[in-house]
């Protein structure tokens, strides 16, 4: 546990410190406005904007040569392997494409292969829902009855999983796991590696959805030795909004067909050739679906230069520190406005967020937006802060606290719209 002070001259020498805060000028942040909401939707770099432009100054000179002319037609292929080091896994196992709700209907599909012994899927009821929505439609595209097939595994207290209520789960009729890497809710960052030995012992495939902790959290794929990951890349990679997803298919497995084909996971040696039997690409480009809008990837190139530059472990060396340093003041400042803290507190078990816990968050998330606080909100009562490392500083995180001070003292989330209108808009 790092041991921190009060004041506003601290927070500016750990700023003088930290190696990474030559990164801030590279994007682009609204004067006088704090963002803490990087893991929902990253800003806008220089860097991303720039390989945003040349690719469409590409397609404005080259027209239909962007892909072979512009070199654009394996593009998925160069941005997944600078995306590799991140996961620690092979280029060959990492691939661009989709959206991440389509990348898990391929991976389901792909491996959720039932019989009447064996076929339920794991899952949590805490995680993002879209992951269940899809899921769900998987197990009845397969025959299934998703009540049934479904193992949905409750959280003891509706903030955590545990990974021993997971392995219990593990019965001789499950076949496949979905699991987040982070909790978008708790930020509680799940010990992946277990969970994948102890299914993988009982023959289960296991899959993670890596959606808030891609780009904040290294991960270490040769020893976590998952089947596959999924994760989209506007959240802490700044990729941009709705920015084309990621997919990991674990090379012990790429002889296996996709659930989903389509010709870009053709061959690449005989994809024109436009033959009517498909030839499956075997590495992770063979889970490719359509043709890649390039104008969505180029933007994601600019924002992993970005982030390899500055290295992985350095952004969770930041990140770690910087949210240990926000929940220090959280408690030495907030604690007395009724706020708390719903995230856990060790560094081995938290992503890169913070929730901020408080009965009336509904009205004071909407309060920090007027002081030009960009917080997130999680229904009913957490506001997530999330000080991403490239570009908040340890400064922008005390004058954040002040501001929240000010907000609590003058009382002005009463002055906003009523509970029963802010749930009507956040449902």
């Amino acid at each position: 546990m790092s041991i921190f002070e009060l004041t506003r001259d601290y927070a500016k020498q750990l700023d003088k410190d930290d190696k990474l805060a030559k990164f801030k000028e590279r994007f682009y942040i609204n004067e006088g406005e704090i963002y803490m909401d990087g893991n929902s939707c990253g800003l806008c770099s220089i860097d991303a904007e720039e390989t945003l432009m040349e690719a469409l100054k590409a397609w404005k000179k080259l027209g239909i040569g962007i892909w072979t002319k512009g070199g654009y037609f394996l593009y998925q292929d160069k941005l997944g392997e600078m995306m590799a080091p991140l996961i620690n896994a092979d280029s060959e196992e990492v691939t661009c494409g989709n959206s991440t709700t389509v990348n898990i209907h391929q991976c389901i599909l792909t491996f959720y292969h039932p019989t009447p012994e064996r076929n339920k899927i794991i899952m949590d009821d805490i995680n993002f829902p879209s992951d269940k929505y899809a899921v769900y439609s998987d197990i009845r595209a397969k025959g299934y009855d998703p009540d049934e097939s479904l193992k949905v595994v409750k959280s003891r207290d509706g903030e955590n999983i545990y990974e021993d209520d997971i392995i219990e789960a593990m019965t001789d009729d499950v076949c496949l796991i979905l699991l987040p890497a982070v909790l978008y809710r708790s930020a509680q960052l799940i010990d992946m590696e277990r969970i994948s030995k102890e299914a993988h012992k009982k023959g289960i495939y296991v899959g993670f959805d890596l959606c808030h902790s891609i780009g904040v959290v290294p991960h270490n794929f040769k020893q976590i030795d998952p089947d596959f990951a999924i994760w989209c890349d506007y959240k802490y990679l700044n990729g941009g909004p709705g920015a084309i997803a990621g997919l990991y298919i674990n090379k012990k497995h790429f002889e296996m067909k996709p659930g989903l084909a389509g010709w870009q996971g053709n061959k690449k040696e005989t994809q024109f050739n436009l033959s009517q039997e498909f030839e499956h690409a075997a590495y992770a480009g063979g889970w490719q679906i359509g043709t890649q809008p390039i104008l969505s990837m180029a933007p994601i190139e600019g924002a992993l230069k970005i982030t390899n530059e500055a290295g992985i472990e350095n952004i969770r060396e930041k990140s770690l520190k910087i949210t240990e340093y926000l929940m220090f003041l959280i408690d030495k400042k907030l604690v007395k406005y009724g706020f708390g803290i719903g995230n856990p507190r060790e560094n081995s078990s938290r992503g890169g967020h913070v929730a901020l816990t408080h009965a009336d968050a509904l009205r004071i998330n909407e309060a920090f937006k007027a002081n030009s606080i960009i917080p997130d909100f999680r229904y009913p009562n957490v506001i997530s802060l999330a000080p991403a490392p490239l570009y908040v500083s340890y400064e922008d995180v005390y004058e954040m606290v002040e501001r929240i001070i000010k907000i609590m003292e003058n009382k002005e989330y009463e002055n906003l719209v009523n509970h029963e209108e802010l749930n009507s808009l956040v449902k």
